[in-house]
């Protein structure tokens, strides 16, 4: 039989059909996002906002109640121990009302009257002790000549006694007498003319040197004891206050290396771990969830002039190390899945997608550290969808 060129072409264009429909058919290769696995150091971290504060704050507060007269100072101004930071007036009298002030005037009187009683006492008493030692010396002089008693000489002794007595008295009641007329002359000093004496200033002053952090009173006003007036502190003496769940506080040790990031100036800075509060307490989320959070107090490493820039209260980003291995291989947290009860992964063999199964051994900040099941340089598959699986072609995204 002889085959024609017509027949042969007529084949050829047959099968290049069928392998184009065949093509089509054929599913389209998955595009998937891979990554290398890569082999270095692993470092967990417990990643969480921070703030700083100064380490030691002093509150000055008012010793004693009175009026305040207008602090000077202003948040930022510095100040050295044992300056004058504010001044305290004594509180003002009371007020009083036309019937108080006319009897504080009735009671002025009478203690004036007491004086004169008091003066006309001690008088009397001054000549009652004149004579009373007259007469013991007229005793004396008769008992030496036998012209006088031993019980004479001895009663007129007494009386010189009871006498001086009575004078010291008469003088105690007139000086009382003169204080309770400066009493009622100083209830109504406020209302004499020329009365009023400049009032004396106590003065309050900073227990520490360095920089006022706030002013919580400024205007002046009547205070009361142990009222804030400014607070005072060392801004080069800071540390970083960072709330942590306290699930990741158990693991966090004192000493433990931290990284600053995000607070305002170039590059990082260094920290370490002093104290973890042994008390947690409970905050809600943003999310509206409670949470027990606890405090964390961090040291800064790195020198004083690389973050002079930063003050009391900022808020940074602290990364603090709670687990390192080295020489284990890396791959991105996102490529793994669970699969019954371990870790598993997708890799790419020859433009398909191969299951393997891996020993996890940490995760952390979007990494994760894998023991057994990878070796360096393989390409895993980051978020693998539901059309992939095993024997899936696939195609990595440009």
């Amino acid at each position: 039989m002889q085959i024609s060129a017509g027949r042969v072409g007529l084949a050829l264009g047959a099968m290049a059909a069928a392998a184009g429909i065949a093509w089509f058919l054929l599913p389209k290769p998955v595009p998937v996002e891979t990554a290398s696995v890569v082999k270095g150091r692993f470092v967990a971290s417990v990643d969480e906002d921070g703030k700083t504060r100064i380490r030691q704050r002093y509150v000055v507060a008012a010793p004693l109640a009175g009026r305040l007269t207008r602090v000077r100072l202003k948040a930022g101004d510095p100040v050295t121990a044992d300056e004058v930071v504010a001044a305290i007036l004594p509180p003002p009298a009371p007020l009083l009302d036309p019937r108080s002030r006319r009897e504080a005037e009735e009671r002025l009187g009478t203690a004036e009257a007491a004086v004169e009683r008091s003066k006309a006492t001690v008088e009397r008493a001054q000549a009652q002790t004149a004579q009373a030692k007259t007469d013991l010396d007229r005793t004396r002089t008769l008992a030496t000549t036998g012209a006088s008693t031993v019980q004479a000489l001895e009663r007129a002794e007494l009386a010189q006694r009871i006498a001086d007595r009575d004078l010291r008295a008469a003088e105690f009641l007139n000086h009382a007498a003169e204080h309770e007329v400066a009493q009622a002359k100083a209830l109504l000093g406020r209302y004499k003319e020329g009365a009023d004496a400049p009032a004396e200033l106590w003065s309050v002053t900073a227990p520490v040197s360095g920089v006022v952090l706030k002013v919580a009173q400024e205007s002046e006003t009547v205070v009361q004891s142990g009222m804030p007036l400014l607070e005072i502190g060392d801004p080069r003496d800071l540390e970083i206050v960072t709330d942590v769940l306290s699930t990741d506080a158990v693991e966090i040790r004192p000493g433990a290396d931290v990284t600053i990031e995000h607070w305002g100036g170039p590059g990082t800075l260094s920290g370490r771990v002093r104290r973890i509060e042994p008390a947690a307490f409970t905050k809600v989320s943003t999310l509206g969830v409670e949470e027990q959070r606890v405090n964390v107090l961090i040291d800064v490493l790195s020198p004083p002039q690389q973050w002079a820039g930063l003050g009391d209260g900022y808020q940074v980003y602290t990364r603090i190390t709670v687990f390192t291995q080295p020489d284990i291989e890396i791959i991105p947290a996102g490529a793994l899945f669970r699969r019954s009860d371990g870790w598993s992964v997708y890799l790419v063999e020859n433009g398909r997608a191969e299951f393997r199964a891996v020993d996890v051994i940490r995760r952390s900040g979007g990494f994760a550290a894998i023991g057994k099941g990878l070796q360096q340089g393989e390409r895993v598959i980051v978020y693998p969808g539901d059309q992939v699986g095993a024997g899936v072609r696939v195609s990595a995204k440009p």
